[in-house]
């Protein structure tokens, strides 16, 4: 990899990089309001997007280059750095001319190397801090790609974003983290600042904080977190974005935590037992969901939650295999167990007027 420097030379590497503002720039008053909130509490950089991508025609889609002149009285008036996402070589040039200090791609446009490759000829002989968000796909070399192309274009200083990918089963997230994938980006470009985006990875305001810490124990360098004066009234992204209180809670509980040295085998394998706890979580999350739904189904024909001969059948089949593969039948006799008694927890517990699986985003199936 070629040599890249820091970000912001005056922002300390070895604290938290906090990236925080607003999903889209709406009027000047949200903006200012917002920006003046987060100043306050000492953010360095704030984001909002001007241009916004949407997968269907007809939402919002950003008050685009109007919106510069706002983020310049932001920039005038806080002090904070300002970022914002560019998608094609116009908005590059109009964010430039406008003294944007930082630019990021988003998941779309990275998913297309001629797209990325336009942004980065447009970006040639410019010294800007570019960051690159994930491909929709959990694509590494597709990400590491529009990485190289930006860097083969001559720009040094670098980030990339993790916020999720596309997935027909969301498990409950927006956009699920499968962290394996930033983790290999990390092994590959170990000095590349790593940020996380757990706004677009959860879609709901209750995921971020909880997303952002499990970010920094991975070794993160820092987060970009979606925050608006008022979220309830959003033009977009409303249910993902905290308010700046909830912001100030997040950041006095968030410290990254460095591994030492990507080649020392101690951390590669904690790293791995880490990817491999986030997938159990998400595996059981999926399979409460599908309890839930046999209760619903149980409910509705008047049959009994607990159906004892299933039970018994499955703790003897799951502790032959798992003694077979070298555990101790006790050990997963008290998983399954365990597994089994929060079912029929989920099960008794819902609530008789609870609506059928719908397939919004931000719902399980």
């Amino acid at each position: 990899m070629k040599t890249h420097r820091p970000l912001f030379p005056d922002i300390d590497p070895e604290r938290t990089l906090l990236i925080a503002g607003p999903c889209s720039a709406e009027t000047e008053t949200q903006l200012l309001d917002t920006a003046r909130a987060l100043a306050a509490q000492g953010v360095r950089i704030f984001r909002a997007g001007l241009w916004k991508p949407r997968t269907k025609p007809g939402g919002f889609e950003g008050v685009g280059a109007e919106g510069l002149a706002w983020m310049q009285r932001v920039r005038r008036e806080t002090g904070m750095y300002t970022a914002t996402e560019v998608a094609t070589r116009e908005h590059v040039a109009a964010a430039l001319d406008a003294g944007i200090d930082l630019l990021w791609l988003g998941a779309r446009t990275v998913s297309n190397p001629f797209a990325v490759q336009q942004i980065a000829d447009a970006l040639q002989g410019h010294d800007v801090p570019v960051l690159v968000k994930n491909p929709v796909s959990p694509d590494i070399d597709l990400w590491v790609g529009g990485i190289e192309r930006l860097l083969n274009a001559g720009i040094t200083r670098i980030g990339a974003v993790h916020r999720g990918f596309g997935a027909a089963d969301r498990s409950g997230y927006r956009n699920p983290p499968q962290w394996a994938v930033p983790i290999e980006l990390r092994r590959r470009m170990p000095e590349l600042p790593l940020l996380c985006d757990p706004s677009h990875i959860g879609g709901r305001s209750e995921l971020v904080a909880p997303l952002a810490r499990q970010a920094m124990e991975l070794g993160f360098d820092g987060v970009m977190v979606e925050v608006h004066c008022d979220p309830a009234r959003a033009w977009s992204d409303a249910g993902q974005q905290l308010t700046p209180g909830q912001l100030q809670e997040l950041t006095a509980r968030l410290s990254p935590r460095r591994v030492a040295d990507t080649s020392d085998g101690l951390a590669e394998m904690r790293l791995e037992i880490d990817r491999l706890d986030d997938q159990l979580v998400e595996l059981l999350d999926r399979r409460m969901a599908v309890s839930r739904r046999i209760g619903r189904y149980k409910r509705d024909h008047a049959m009994p939650v607990l159906q004892s001969r299933r039970y018994e059948e499955l703790l003897s089949r799951r502790t032959a295999e798992a003694e077979a593969l070298g555990m101790a039948p006790e050990f997963m006799r008290s998983v399954l167990q365990a597994i089994h008694e929060e079912s029929v927890r989920q099960q008794l517990s819902l609530p008789d007027d609870e609506p059928q699986p719908a397939t919004a985003p931000r719902q399980r199936e």
